[in-house]
């Protein structure tokens, strides 16, 4: 019974995983369109005299930099829902074994290397390729 439990938490844990992960893609769809929109605003022609306008404009390429969290994170979530999933398939098989006619899931090995996101900072140019 506990094995169970404990098996359906870590699935549910895995479910609201996925769940933050939409959220957050969403989310930065929209900051992207909105940044996007914004730098369209100030790339008006009326508004080349303005010398603030450089550094507004640095601003923004500095937000979007930053952006890239999503896709660390992203990475992170999916790396985890993995070994969530992995270890409760794996702790219903050991204790309760295969019911009879039912296929045992598919769940790839614990991937050796324990983070896929080496990175720990956002700065322009600082970005590691894997």
């Amino acid at each position: 019974m506990m094995v169970a439990e404990v098996q359906d938490s870590l699935l549910v844990v895995v479910h609201d995983l996925n769940r933050l992960d939409g959220l957050l893609a969403h989310a930065m769809e929209n900051l992207m369109q909105r940044f996007t929109a914004a730098s369209t605003n100030l790339s008006d022609p009326a508004l080349a005299a303005l010398t603030e306008l450089e550094g507004v404009r640095a601003g923004l390429r500095a937000a979007v930099t930053e952006l890239q969290f999503q896709d660390m994170a992203s990475q992170l979530i999916g790396h985890t829902s993995k070994i969530l999933q992995g270890c409760a398939y794996r702790l219903a098989s050991e204790s309760m074994g295969p019911e009879d006619g039912e296929a045992v899931p598919f769940v790839e090995e614990v991937p050796e290397r324990p983070n896929p996101v080496t990175q720990d900072e956002m700065e322009a140019g600082s970005i590691e390729l894997f």
